[in-house]
């Protein structure tokens, strides 16, 4: 088979190539299970059947909506794309409001929901969707059509003929999906990406996985209705890697130690968590074991690649994983050759101990927008650097604005906002995607990303701060757990911030200190407000006296998708924070307007 250029096309690639047996792995009732890639095509073409038969027409639009990765998802997938449909991924997370805003917006016509949670939601709205015709769940439900029965529904071949006509009439130009942004600033954007646009990042990301063809596992976890996380699942069946889903968030630890990958995507929030679970129980040791826990993790801070620290350092290090960060990569499951980091900015510490501890944690960059790749890292032939989401992928041109921002040219840049050519007339010019981020390169064609352009603000005295840098800077601090810098228009910049609250009670009971137990009364408590402000006067050390943080004030809530605090992917919906606190940025700015 040539080169897969349709999203449908990998999964006969993978069939002709590996004929893997445990294509895509489930955890159903304490047990894994697998589905081969022979069954996947087969459940796929049986999805296919039955939408013709449900006369379902090219170009018409059908929802996937899932709480956890699984199988099923990539069936109906693939299933929707080989009739010429596409699919509109939703976050399971999103308000109700959203999923009918998107439901219209996209016109679908038929939504496939996980779970009762999700099913509840889509039955709130459904009388305001008016193109929606059928609902199925993944999950047995009372009250839900069972997607079985269109598998049942599929049985019949007699239809498979036209199945392959249409097949074969899908160009790898063709519209395969619209994933709606998880929208920072109001309404979500569809992005349609073509099938040309993912198979394309696909190909060309591939050959920045260091694993081995058609004998390595992939951990997925982080939803796939994610360009990102979706990508991958394509990619690893064009290299043939094993996927098993985790069961949850909550599993991640459980279903490292049974599967034991590869390869696995994160985001940087979970990498933090991780961290400080490990740290934390390094700082529950005592004696000798404790002082050799922190002697690795401090040579872990300092740790350059490529042996650049010198042969004594390597030797130390050599020692420190035989000691201590072994039990880090047992923890991960032994065996993991890659940990792609995206969709934020990861704190420089975390790649240095990380990757020194044997855990090789690569940084990419990408958007929706971009299919998602850009650039990223690889360990393999010094094109690796901390500090950088790496270089560019092959045929992916990247440039910079007179101020900064990042604009993009490649196979990879989306057809466009749907029902929206203003909007994308606004974001491509010329055949460059304008990112909205700043960034540089350096000599060696490593990027840095510096801040998002529409996120830097100007204060009364005309200075221009970039807050994603001071954010990510005090975000080191392990009282942190989340911050927002304010101060557009203002005499200076100030924050926001939600204590971790589980680490500052740890070390108040460490320090015998009598804290409250309720977190609107610990931040008021002088000894938190006063711990707090140390660290962030040992972090404004770092910058220019403009920009350094003159006040803050501790929020009481925990920052959360369910709350409206973050997007889907854990970006800080900016906005909605600046609202929610608007009495705690009055009081800080109370007595210091201009």
């Amino acid at each position: 088979m040539q080169q897969p250029k349709r999203l449908f096309d990998f999964a006969y690639y993978q069939k002709e190539h590996y004929n893997l047996s445990h294509a895509f792995v489930d955890k159903v009732e304490g047990h894994w299970k697998a589905t081969s890639i022979t069954e996947f095509i087969d459940k796929g073409n049986s999805i296919s059947r039955a939408l013709l038969r449900l006369n379902i027409e090219v170009n018409d639009k059908i929802a996937l909506i899932s709480m956890t990765n699984r199988s099923e998802w990539n069936i109906c997938d693939l299933g929707i794309l080989q009739v010429g449909a596409q699919d509109v991924p939703i976050y399971p997370t999103s308000s109700k409001e959203d999923y009918q805003y998107i439901l219209n917006h996209s016109e679908s016509v038929i939504c496939f929901v996980s779970c009762q949670e999700v099913y509840d939601k889509i039955a709130a709205i459904k009388d305001q969707v008016p193109s929606l015709k059928h609902i199925y769940s993944f999950d047995v439900l009372q009250d839900c059509l069972h997607w079985s029965e269109l598998l049942t529904l599929g049985t019949d071949q007699s239809n498979q003929a036209k199945v392959d006509q249409i097949k074969s009439n899908v160009s790898q130009d063709d519209l395969a999906t619209i994933i709606y942004t998880s929208g920072t600033t109001g309404k979500p954007k569809g992005v349609m990406l073509s099938h040309q646009n993912i198979s394309a990042n696909i190909v060309r990301s591939a050959d920045r996985l260091p694993i081995d063809l058609g004998r390595s596992k992939a951990l997925s976890f982080l939803p796939i209705c994610h360009i990102y996380e979706r990508m991958l699942s394509y990619m690893y069946q064009y290299c043939g890697v094993e996927i098993y889903y985790a069961e949850s968030l909550e599993t991640i630890s459980a279903n490292l130690q049974e599967v034991h990958p590869d390869v696995m995507t994160a985001v940087p929030r979970l990498l933090e968590k991780v961290y400080d679970k490990i740290y934390a129980k390094g700082a529950a040791l005592t004696g000798l074991k404790r002082k050799l826990f922190f002697w690795a993790v401090s040579l872990g801070l300092v740790y350059e690649p490529y042996g650049q620290n010198g042969w004594w350092y390597e030797f130390q290090l050599k020692i420190a994983r035989a000691l201590i960060f072994k039990k880090w990569q047992e923890a991960l499951g032994g065996k993991l050759r890659a940990v792609a980091s995206g969709s934020a900015a990861l704190q420089p510490r975390l790649a240095r101990v990380f990757n020194a501890a044997g855990i090789p944690i690569m940084e990419g960059y990408g958007l929706t927008e971009t299919s998602p790749v850009v650039t990223v890292n690889d360990f393999r032939n010094h094109n690796f650097r901390i500090g950088t989401v790496g270089k560019a992928i092959a045929d992916t041109e990247i440039k910079f604005a007179a101020d900064g921002e990042i604009l993009v040219k490649g196979p990879q840049i989306m057809m466009g906002y749907y029902k929206d050519p203003d909007l994308t007339a606004e974001v491509i010019k010329d055949g460059y995607f304008h990112t909205g981020d700043i960034g540089e390169m350096d000599a060696d064609g490593f990027l840095k990303i510096t801040d998002r352009k529409k996120e830097m603000f100007k204060t009364s005295g005309g200075k221009y701060i970039a807050p994603q840098v001071l954010e990510n800077a005090l975000k080191q601090s392990r009282f942190i757990e989340q911050v927002m810098v304010i101060g557009e228009n203002q005499k200076m910049p100030a924050a926001l911030i939600q204590p971790n609250f589980d680490f500052v009670k740890d070390w108040g009971q460490n320090k015998k200190y009598d804290l409250p137990t309720d977190n609107h009364a610990l931040n008021q408590h002088p000894k938190v407000v006063a711990r707090i402000q140390e660290e962030i006067d040992g972090f404004n050390a770092r910058f220019g006296k403009w920009e350094q943080i003159k006040r803050f004030e501790l929020t009481p809530e925990v920052w959360s998708i369910e709350l409206g605090h973050l997007t889907p992917t854990m970006k800080m919906k900016r906005k909605v924070i600046h609202q929610r606190y608007s009495d705690l940025v009055e009081k800080i700015y109370a007595d210091t307007r201009v």
